[in-house]
């Protein structure tokens, strides 16, 4: 980055120090991760120059030559990989790709079935301060309060009641597997289409550690980031019949011109995602999160549903005397980056709630396995029973980051 060191050193110098950042912490935010220097090349290129309203062969701009190529070599790899017939991969992120299928496939004041936001949900299917909540009716499933895992007959019985337009087999902070079978099943009854949010497992999906929505959902949404380890973006895939319409809700119905860049990024990262050693790597992300997990059980920590089947691990620190935003304060002082987060039932309110939430995508990505996971649930141990005293979290910031000074991290370079 020499150029951008003698224009801007302000902001060079800021990149520098998250770089640091990145590397000297643990980092178990699930919706993050690292990306390979191939795919922040591709998001660096000039293809950012480029301004292309329309799809492959039907542009409103001349000059496309090279950008029809990019776009029609990364929807074709998404097919592939994903098993669809249909890709649609110009969605900025994944809130606006889930308002494209809303628009798409309901009308204003249809109703959309997702999981409750308190319940491991997410914002964009349908929660009232959105905008989809805005336009389209909700109809919140829930978790059951013993388990904290989906309860099917019970969503079926509600499907059933309240015939949704679409219902949404998606989360946000759910550490169990989706039965997409039976949840096109009970879509199928119930006359809706099924959309999946794949947004946080995608990586595992291609990895064969989670259950494909292929042969089951309508519509399939993605991020490309997460454990998909592509750049910030989104991609919406769908069966032939529903092509059109999707095509027509991202552009014109809802934005402009791609990000090139990015959609070249995300052909990257897809390339990526179909090799033997990604496989081996989604495999270690469940394996972490596994370990992770237990290790916690094991000194005292209430882990929600009892444990993970997926990348995630949600923990409710009630027991532990700490409120969930203290503690990831406390553990972001540790070196240690997670976020509070609500727990199913949660008498807490959202901005101040009982529990956090973890994820191994990062980690793994720089090749800490299960001995590593235990060292660090030790580490959040002594960083939560010690969440006042800044002077131990120090010392446990300074054995983190040098325990992460032996694993590099992908992308980034400096010692």
């Amino acid at each position: 980055m020499d150029e951008l060191k003698r224009t801007d050193p302000e902001l060079y110098d800021i990149i520098r120090q998250e770089e640091r950042y990145e590397l000297e912490t643990v980092r178990l935010i699930p919706s993050e991760n690292y990306v390979s220097k191939a795919v922040l090349e591709a998001t660096g290129s000039v293809l950012t120059n480029k301004y292309s309203e329309g799809y492959p062969g039907r542009r409103y701009y001349e000059g496309q030559r090279y950008i029809d190529q990019v776009e029609s070599i990364v929807v074709d790899r998404a097919r592939k990989l994903f098993g669809v017939d249909h890709a649609n991969v110009q969605p900025y992120s994944g809130s606006p790709a889930n308002l494209a299928v809303y628009y798409a496939l309901a009308k204003p004041g249809e109703k959309l079935m997702g999981l409750s936001l308190p319940h491991g949900g997410h914002l964009s299917h349908g929660w009232g301060v959105t905008l989809s909540g805005s336009l389209w009716t909700t109809v919140p499933y829930i978790v059951d309060r013993e388990t904290h895992r989906i309860d099917y007959d019970a969503l079926r019985d509600l499907a059933l009641k309240e015939r949704p337009k679409i219902i949404i087999a998606g989360t946000t902070a759910y550490p169990r597997e989706l039965n997409f079978k039976l949840f096109g099943e009970i879509a199928k009854e119930a006359g809706a289409y099924l959309l999946a949010d794949i947004s946080h497992v995608a990586g595992l999906i291609v990895g064969g550690v989670h259950p494909d929505p292929a042969p089951h959902a309508d519509v399939i949404m993605t991020t490309t980031h997460k454990t998909l380890r592509g750049p910030r973006g989104a991609m919406i895939m769908c069966k032939a019949e529903l092509a059109d319409k999707i095509d027509r809700a991202v552009f014109p119905g809802l934005q402009g011109g791609p990000h090139n860049h990015t959609t070249a990024a995300i052909g990257v990262a897809l390339k990526e995602a179909a090799t033997p050693e990604f496989k081996a790597y989604a495999r270690q992300v469940v394996a972490n999160a596994k370990a992770l997990a237990e290790e916690l059980m094991a000194r005292g920590f209430r882990v929600i549903s009892g444990g993970t089947d997926n990348h995630l691990v949600l923990v409710d620190l009630t027991n532990k005397g700490v409120i969930g935003k203290k503690g990831a304060k406390a553990l972001e002082t540790a070196a240690i980056i997670c976020n509070f987060n609500t727990v199913p039932y949660d008498p807490r309110k959202p901005f101040s709630p009982s529990g956090i939430r973890l994820g191994t995508p990062a980690v793994t990505s720089r090749g800490m396995k299960e001995a590593e996971m235990k060292r660090i649930a030790g580490w959040m141990d002594d960083a939560i029973a010690r969440a006042d005293d800044e002077a131990a979290l120090k010392r446990i910031a300074a054995e983190v980051s040098e325990m992460c000074r032996g694993f590099p991290a992908p992308g980034i370079a400096i010692a």
